[in-house]
This record gives C-alpha cells, sequence and structure tokens, in this order.
C-alpha cells in the first residue's frame, strides 16, 4: 500500500508540478564569477549599443564600401599576378622570411630546453623554478614586436634586430611549454631512478626527455609555425628581408591588391606544407 501510495502522489507531482520542477532545476545559484562575468557582459553590451548609436554614418556609404571590398577581394584572390618579380623570385623570399623562422626557433628551442628543466618543478628547486617561470613570463607578457623594436634600437632596423627579438620572445614561449611537459612525468620514474643512483644529468637523458619527446617536438613546430607568421610581419615592421617586405610594399607603398594575392598564396601554401610536415613527423615518433 505504501508503495501505491507512493507510486500515486509520486505520479500526481510529475503530471501537476513539471513546470515548476523544471523551473527549479534551471535555477542555478549565482556566484561571484557569475556575477562578474554577466556584469562584464552587459557592460560590453552597453559599450556596443552606445559606440553604435553615437558614430557618425553621414560620411560612410555603407553600400559603396561593401562593393569597393568585394571588388577588391576578386582583384586580390582571383588574379593574383606581379610583375615587379617572378614566382621565383617570390619563392626565394618566402625561403628566406622561412629561414628566419627556422633560425630563431632553433637557438630558442635550445637555450629553452635547459631552461624547462631549471623550470620544472619536479626536476629544480623550488627558488629555481620560480625565478625562471617568473622571469620568461614577464618575457612572454611583452609582445614579440615589441622586443624587436627594442632590440632595433642597439642593433638597428633589419634582420638582426628581428632575430634576437623573435629568439627572446621563442625562449620564453617554449620554455614555460617544455616545463609543464616534463612536469607531467610520473614522479615514481625519478624516484625509481633517484634510488638506484642515477645523478640530475642521467634522469634527464634517460627518462624526461625520451618521456616527452612528442611533447617538445609539437610545441617546437607549433612555434616555428608561429615564428613563420612573426617573420612575415617583422618584413614589415622591422624591415627584415623577405616576403613580408615585400608584402608590406605591394599593400602600403604601390597598393597592387594583385601582387598582395599572389604573396598571401604562397604564405598560405608554405603555412599548410608546415603543418603537414609536422604532422606526419609527430604521428611517426608516436608509432615509434
Amino acid at each position: 500500500m505504501q508503495v501505491e501510495e507512493s507510486i500515486k502522489t509520486w505520479g500526481q507531482l510529475s503530471g501537476n508540478n513539471t513546470n515548476d520542477l523544471d523551473d527549479l532545476i534551471a535555477v542555478k545559484p549565482l556566484n561571484r564569477a557569475a556575477i562578474g562575468i554577466r556584469a562584464v557582459l552587459l557592460a560590453l553590451a552597453a559599450l556596443t549599443v552606445y559606440a553604435l548609436s553615437t558614430i557618425d554614418y553621414r560620411s560612410v556609404d555603407v553600400y559603396t564600401a561593401a562593393a569597393d571590398t568585394v571588388s577588391n577581394f576578386k582583384l586580390m584572390f582571383l588574379q593574383p599576378y606581379s610583375h615587379r618579380f617572378s614566382l621565383w623570385e617570390a619563392f626565394c623570399e618566402v625561403l628566406i622570411t622561412l629561414g628566419l623562422a627556422f633560425l630563431t626557433t632553433l637557438f630558442g628551442a635550445a637555450v629553452a630546453l635547459f631552461l624547462g628543466l631549471l623550470a620544472a618543478q619536479n626536476l629544480a628547486p623550488k627558488p629555481v623554478t620560480n625565478l625562471i617561470k617568473g622571469f620568461v613570463a614577464f618575457i612572454r607578457a611583452v609582445p614579440t614586436i615589441l622586443w624587436v623594436l627594442i632590440f632595433a634600437v642597439a642593433a638597428g632596423l633589419g634582420s638582426a634586430a628581428a632575430v634576437i627579438g623573435m629568439t627572446f620572445h621563442s625562449i620564453s614561449y617554449l620554455t614555460k611549454a617544455y616545463s609543464e611537459s616534463f612536469e607531467d612525468l610520473n614522479a615514481d620514474v625519478i624516484e625509481a631512478l633517484t634510488a638506484s643512483g642515477a645523478n640530475w644529468w642521467q634522469i634527464v637523458f634517460q627518462a624526461v626527455i625520451p618521456s616527452s619527446v612528442t611533447y617538445l617536438l609539437s610545441w617546437t613546430f607549433l612555434r616555428f609555425e608561429i615564428n613563420f607568421a612573426n617573420a612575415v610581419a617583422m618584413g614589415a615592421a622591422a624591415g627584415a628581408a623577405g616576403i613580408g617586405f615585400d608584402l608590406f610594399m605591394a599593400g602600403e607603398y604601390y597598393f597592387d591588391l594583385r601582387e598582395v594575392g599572389l604573396i598571401t598564396y604562397l604564405i598560405l601554401g608554405f603555412a599548410v606544407l608546415l603543418e603537414t610536415c609536422s604532422t606526419t613527423m609527430k604521428a611517426g615518433f608516436q608509432k615509434k
């Protein structure tokens, strides 16, 4: 009888108060994080409405601007061509940009590997790890372009300042990535090697690096792709050699949209090639 009454009661509750239960389930208690997020979203929405309501549209013909934009994109991407340099010369300029990215990644990875070992909490004393992590966090907080311009004051605009500034930022980025990969290593492996009498270097080369080589490769290739994009930008901003300078001249000086389209296609092609190589090499290491 009690079971039947319970079933009836539950049926009445589910039949009559379904909406009330849904409302109770849907309501979630607000915490400080939720209140903060909602306040920020409301403030951004208010600023957006204010900006759209006060902007001066009288000097802008929206339809003409949209038509010109579509026309420029068609000219840029459907009719790529350059009469100031040949396709081979453009290919060589992209290779120079790729060389800048490779050089900065190589230097940055070599230094970051050592700093990453010292920044890993399971491999170095805590004061040392805190010092290195704080230092690289400060470097990483400053954009790459600013580091390049800072070093350009001493070395002058050109490839030297671009290589130094990009390497400086690459070291901070890869140090954080490498140290986190080392910290994910199983602590039992390090304890076993320590108990067997292995020194610090033996632990590093026999356990830490072999176990983390796939992650190291992934982070290094990711930074290589970032450095390739930065090298293109540095060609325009810092006067470094490569395709970035040609892109800057075509877009800002000559305003040759067809040449901009050709250079853009070359950059995208190399970016896809880098991604393919990265994926292939990573898959090869994982099979081993």
